[in-house]
């Protein structure tokens, strides 16, 4: 059964993600490796490569042809007696946030579910699939996902050693079984202009597999600070209280509430979290100071993102979106998760000024 937002004793009363209390099944797991709804009408025919950077139409061509390999029938006759097994392919896109590594990899999965049937591709981002060999076990989770056509890594992480051998190992055992692998990660913004992504280290880090995969890069500038105002100045709190009332779907939160809550939930159970959630106001928003909680966070904005569920801001002493991580923060190791964080935040809190102020 999913898990839905508990409801206090006043049904007209705004509901909190502080009283969500999520229980999350291994079945559920495997069932949500899917793409996700802020990408469930991605296809190849509606990515727009930007014409100031070929390598976007260059990679969209290379994933089209990605697809067809793996829909391909299998070897037969005197070629399969032979033993000939088909090498699957195995694709990185690298590039910089928002030029639309996501887009693609999520059409990828589409094109492959159309072609070969459903449930024939797995979707989900490096941290859930660390949580699915976490609830399931290593030798379980090969075994769910080599029933796969397709495996689709979004957001290859490498600020954990331990986490990164982990997926590199299971990435190296669903080769071995003929399943074909599709990833995706993020290269710094100031790493962009000195031309250096993060395909090197990609490639050291999964050492025995480096052969096998084909880097795709993917050049261009964060399209969601294109379209949004991402400095904005945060909302009034009455001005966030006002825009949930009554709203289905809404919910209320007090951040620093919310942080709390937050770590007495795993990560793993974010999504469910969320379920049946369409607004989320917050007030009394400030800056992170501690890394545990900020990498919370981000599993947080990322799980919203992925369902499309907007947010609304109200800032201690103006703070904005921007000044939620600390300079230092932005500067160490985690940092590729904070960037993209604040992109999706951005992103996110411009719709939810929209809902609160249409005009």
């Amino acid at each position: 059964m999913p898990v839905t937002a508990v409801q206090s004793q006043d049904p007209t009363a705004t509901t909190s993600l502080a009283a969500v209390r999520p229980a999350v099944t291994p079945e559920r797991l495997l069932a949500d490796l899917v793409p996700p709804r802020h990408f469930a009408e991605a296809r190849f025919a509606s990515y727009r490569a930007n014409p100031e950077h070929p390598s976007q139409a260059a990679t969209l061509d290379r994933l089209q042809e990605v697809a067809a390999e793996i829909a391909a029938p299998a070897p037969s006759g005197l070629r399969a007696l032979l033993g000939r097994r088909r090498t699957p392919p195995a694709v990185y896109m690298d590039g910089g946030f928002g030029v639309g590594k996501t887009h693609l990899l999520t059409s990828l999965a589409h094109a492959v579910t159309e072609a070969c049937g459903p449930g024939t591709a797995a979707y989900g981002t490096f941290v859930e699939y660390t949580n699915l060999v976490g609830a399931l076990g290593f030798l379980p989770t090969v075994e769910a996902l080599s029933a796969k056509s397709l495996v689709c890594i979004d957001e290859f992480e490498l600020d954990d050693p331990g986490d990164t051998v982990l997926m590199s190992r299971l990435l190296r055992e669903l080769a071995d079984r003929g399943v074909a692998l599709a990833a995706t990660s993020n290269t710094l913004p100031d790493a962009l202009g000195e031309g250096r992504f993060a395909a090197e280290d990609f490639l050291r880090e999964i050492q025995a597999l480096a052969d096998r995969f084909e880097v795709l890069r993917v050049d261009g500038e964060d399209y969601r600070h294109r379209a949004v105002v991402t400095d904005a100045a945060p909302l009034a709190a009455d001005a966030v209280r006002a825009a949930v009332a009554d709203r289905p779907g809404a919910v209320l939160d007090d951040f620093a509430d919310l942080l709390a809550h937050l770590a007495t939930v795993h990560p793993s159970r974010y999504g469910a979290l969320l379920d049946g959630v369409e607004l989320v106001g917050l007030t009394g928003v400030r800056p992170v100071t501690r890394q545990e909680v900020a990498l919370r966070v981000v599993v947080l904005v990322d799980r919203l993102y992925d369902r499309d569920v907007p947010v609304l801001l109200s800032g201690v002493d103006g703070t904005t979106h921007r000044q939620l991580f600390s300079d230092e923060m932005l500067r160490g190791g985690y940092r590729k998760k904070y960037y993209r964080a604040l992109s999706r935040l951005g992103a996110l809190a411009e719709e939810g000024r929209r809902l609160a102020d249409p005009a």
